[in-house]
């Protein structure tokens, strides 16, 4: 028998990851202290002993995805949580994913290829590679994230030189 309610808590750790590029061990500790809305972020600490993998703090923006679904998590409990609680209800969603890709017969995908997504999604969208990599908590100033994600880039590029088009105006030089 499928636990629905581990079900939903899964598949809202697999959004929150999408949306926010967290990696697994940074979302499980993030609680809705962490939340600004009026600044539309959410401050990425890490667990209480180890912290994140670099060491340090970060703020991630709220996309429009991730707001959503965070007053929708708000919106679903009796009341409104304390400041301490965290955000996911779950720390893994390895068997959703899983059972997911099977059903749909896909390549399996992993938490950490939720952060892909996000880094992905984000750099095609526009936002540019060392904006992108401190979201993602990266300390090199975007060397990781120009290797992985470089070729995004180039694509992009390619298709908006593609919109390029003068006209022929002479009046255009003078």
């Amino acid at each position: 028998m499928v636990n629905k309610r581990f079900s939903q808590d899964a598949a809202n750790l697999i959004e929150f990851l999408a949306y926010g590029g967290f990696r697994k061990a940074e979302a499980q500790n993030i609680t809705w202290a962490d939340c600004n809305f009026k600044r539309g972020e959410v401050l990425v600490r890490g667990d209480k002993d180890t912290g994140t993998k670099n060491w340090s703090t970060r703020t991630v923006p709220m996309i429009a995805e991730m707001r959503k679904l965070l007053e929708r998590l708000i919106s679903q409990q009796d009341s409104k949580p304390s400041p301490e609680t965290k955000v996911m209800k779950v720390s893994s969603c390895n068997g959703s994913l899983k059972n997911s890709c099977k059903k749909l017969m896909i390549p399996q995908i992993t938490h950490h290829d939720l952060r892909h997504l996000f880094a992905t999604t984000c750099i095609e969208s526009g936002v540019d590679i060392p904006t992108v990599s401190r979201w993602l908590g990266h300390k090199d100033g975007g060397a990781l994230a120009m290797k992985v994600y470089g070729h995004l880039r180039d694509q992009h590029s390619t298709a908006m030189a593609a919109k390029v088009i003068f006209k022929d105006d002479s009046t255009a030089l003078d």
